[in-house]
């Protein structure tokens, strides 16, 4: 019996490495949020007009931090470590079309 259901879960997770000046990246585990391939079209269309904070939110539901996941703490990660955004985003494309790909 295939473990493969038509309708996917709502959130997945996977670690991030966290650029840090002068040092190595820390790798960090992130709750995203699912998308559908249109919803994923639709998401990234419409990237361009939001936020560094926004764009973050709306892929990422929580995270493996000691601070509480919210829109601050998030400014304050982005504001401090300047990789993080495009990090994110590049495991976050990875991860649905690798999705997509095995299934």
């Amino acid at each position: 019996m295939s473990k493969l259901k038509l309708v996917a879960e709502p959130t997945f997770t996977a670690k991030v490495g966290i650029p840090v000046a002068g040092g190595d990246a820390v790798e960090v585990l992130l709750t995203f949020r699912h998308r559908t391939k249109s919803a994923l079209d639709a998401w990234v269309n419409d990237r361009g007009e939001k936020s560094d904070e926004d764009t973050f939110m709306g892929m990422v539901s929580g995270w493996e931090l000691a601070d509480e996941f919210n829109a601050a703490n998030v400014g304050v990660l982005l504001e401090n470590y300047i990789g993080t955004g495009l990090a994110a985003y590049r495991v976050y494309i990875d991860q649905l079309v690798q999705s997509k790909a095995k299934n």
